[in-house]
């Protein structure tokens, strides 16, 4: 390969809107390893939901672009497809609780099927690598950006079920990425907008932020993403994400697969370097894939200037193209090919899995663990847009009516302590710590069919085996009902 072939290896842009064509000669022409599609790419019909056959046709497009260059080996379409909150591509493809529902469940055999359910849906739609799970061990309510997008605030179970999850993913043939190493779930600052500051200790990282990596290394897992988190244990003032001291400390768990960054264009980097620095420092550090650099070309630019001018190695440059091509080639060997039998699954096929996630992992905090929680009629308020329809519908669909009864006040992301009787926590459960309502759920999603899960328990036809993942005040992690 070329210099410039392989300094586009490295590089996996995004693009504005529905810019295809320009996207594809972008790609052409830098030699780039293929592209993210981010929300404003997702074509959609007239209803609003996704245009699963424009969708396809745009990952195609871009793939073309790839195979331009004579490559033998296939370009990367990735997305962010977390489930709850992060989810770029929405019905009809399968609605996913939050992530929390996983270790509140505590079955990994159930996460594997989800991950698989998830990522099945994802392949037909020309998508090969998902950037999830999410495999960050939360510290509770003063962590502000993971909460709920963390399967658990116990290290064991957060490894256990991003494994179970990634490798799910890998049977359905896309490449899970485990993040954000070396662990946001214990930071008190959002990376998007600020750098955000790691105040353990080596030792207490490897005790609890790193088992979940340790374990996908163990594992044989493909992908860690790194996080624009400072840790002055490894190196003060510079995110891990363009950090030689954080690249050694993740090789040294084992990891030989490929190492990428969190976006390159969030304000916790792109403040601080501007203009391609923020690539070229990464890639120096021991970076393999730059993910969504500010402005590809300028970036593609300063490797170029800096491997002229010997301030980035060749061989490392070489490093990451090798190991991004042969993850990639290895894909190739090991996936099935879509509309090959059995590839992939249709939009919306995972919804029964989905509803079987939230209904495991319904959660009683505080009150009575049988018979109806409500007798036969109730009042909601709270929650955030569409959360009330939802609940409504869900009690109708329960035999609950709507309009007198106890009060179930529901709780959105972000959301304040609430009273009434009941007080349902959608998302993180922290606000049930709080809450004045006597009786107290987490469901953890706001999906159809969380909300059914919830109707389902509080008409008493259903019970809530869910365990909390993470201590809630005085309610340690483990609570729940027997």
């Amino acid at each position: 390969m070329s210099p410039e072939q392989k300094a586009g290896q490295v590089l996996l842009p995004f693009f504005k809107g529905n810019q295809v064509e320009a996207h594809a000669a972008l790609i052409q022409r830098l030699h780039l390893a293929g592209s993210i599609i981010m929300g404003d790419n997702v074509p959609r019909d007239p209803q609003g939901r996704v245009d699963l056959g424009a969708m396809g046709a745009v990952n195609q497009r871009l793939l073309q672009a790839v195979a331009a260059d004579g490559r033998p080996w296939p370009g990367i379409i990735a997305v962010d497809q977390e489930g709850g909150a992060v989810a770029r591509v929405g019905a009809p493809l399968t609605e996913w609780p939050m992530p929390m529902s996983y270790g509140a469940a505590g079955n990994p055999g159930l996460t594997r099927q989800a991950g698989k359910g998830l990522a099945g849906e994802l392949l037909p739609l020309g998508f090969d690598l998902d950037f999830a799970p999410d495999t960050d061990v939360t510290i509770g309510p003063s962590d502000p950006t993971i909460g709920a997008r963390s399967m658990s605030a116990d290290p064991a179970a957060a490894a256990a079920h991003g494994v179970a999850f990634s490798q799910g993913m890998l049977d359905a043939g896309v490449l899970p990425t485990v993040k954000h190493f070396p662990g946001h779930g214990s930071v008190t600052t959002d990376s998007h907008l600020s750098l955000p500051v790691q105040p353990a200790s080596l030792d207490e990282l490897r005790g609890r932020d790193w088992k979940p990596f340790q374990a996908a290394v163990a594992a044989g897992l493909p992908i860690v993403m790194t996080g624009h988190i400072a840790v002055p244990a490894l190196e003060p003032g510079v995110p891990s994400s363009l950090s030689a001291t954080s690249y050694a400390a993740l090789r040294q768990l084992g990891f030989k697969g490929v190492a990428v960054t969190d976006a390159l264009n969030m304000g916790a980097v792109d403040n601080q370097y501007p203009a391609g620095a923020a690539a070229v420092k990464a890639l120096a550090a021991g970076a393999d894939l730059l993910l969504m650099p500010a402005d590809v070309s300028q970036a593609h630019a300063a490797i170029l200037q800096a491997l002229a001018a010997g301030t980035l190695p060749e061989a490392r440059l070489d490093e990451a193209a090798q190991r991004v091509a042969t993850m990639m080639i290895w894909r190739a060997r090991t996936a099935p090919a879509p509309g090959a039998a059995g590839a992939g699954a249709p939009a919306g096929s995972a919804a029964a899995l989905s509803a079987q996630v939230s209904a495991s992992a319904v959660t009683v905090v505080s009150g009575p663990c049988s018979g109806p929680l409500v007798p036969g009629a109730v009042r909601v308020a709270g929650g955030g847009p569409g959360d009330r329809e939802r609940f409504e519908a869900a009690a109708a669909r329960a035999g609950l009516t709507v309009g007198s009864g106890p009060l179930v006040s529901l709780i959105g992301f972000g959301g304040k302590p609430a009273g009434g009787d009941i007080a349902v926590a959608l998302d993180a459960p922290w606000p049930l710590q709080g809450s004045t309502a006597p009786v107290k759920l987490a469901l953890y999603g706001r999906t159809d069919a969380a909300f059914d899960a919830l109707a389902a328990v509080l008409a008493g036809k259903a019970p809530a085996p869910g365990k909390l993942p993470a201590a809630v005040g005085p309610f340690p992690a483990g609570s729940g009902c027997p």
